[in-house]
């Protein structure tokens, strides 16, 4: 019994031990926000340092703050929430890594009229776009060399 607790701690440490970490800080760090006009979309990109370890997108009506009880205002007839797990605005040491407006209404897009950050508690990042045409599609990916998180809104 004794003899193979050890043998099973011994091979749980092994795993750890090459086992590279994600980031220093254990999360992405977004950096910039972009946004982009092209023919037929427009996109809005977010650069990181890292990527996150997964996102989910929906579409809403409104968008309430995640850490606190608060309607954030986002301009538009529709708003496409995306949630980036893993990911905030701050490094490992709470410095912010991302220092930009937090809502904003983007120049020279016609169908994309706002951009929010809806959530940064606890390394859940949300980011939330408006835009006027309610028949819009997008699309959400992730791109590295450099890592970014690109939302592209289809008219």
């Amino acid at each position: 019994m004794k003899k193979s607790l050890t043998a099973a701690l011994l091979a749980v440490l092994a795993v750890f031990a090459f086992v590279p970490a994600a980031s220093a800080s254990g999360h992405a760090e977004l950096t910039d926000i972009q946004t982009s006009s092209h023919d037929g979309f427009e996109r809005i990109v977010l650069l990181m340092d890292g990527l996150p370890s997964g996102s989910v997108s929906d579409e809403v009506t409104e968008v309430w703050d995640c850490a606190v009880d608060r309607r954030i205002p986002v301009a538009g007839q529709e708003v496409l929430r995306t949630t980036l797990f893993g990911a905030a605005t701050y490094d490992e040491n709470f410095r912010r890594t991302y220092t930009g407006p937090r809502n904003f209404v983007p120049q020279g897009l016609s169908n994309v009229k706002g951009v929010a950050i809806s959530c940064d508690f606890e390394a859940t990042l949300g980011i939330a776009v408006g835009y006027a045409n309610p028949d819009s599609t997008h699309t959400v990916t992730t791109l590295t060399n450099p890592d970014r998180v690109v939302i592209d809104i289809y008219s």
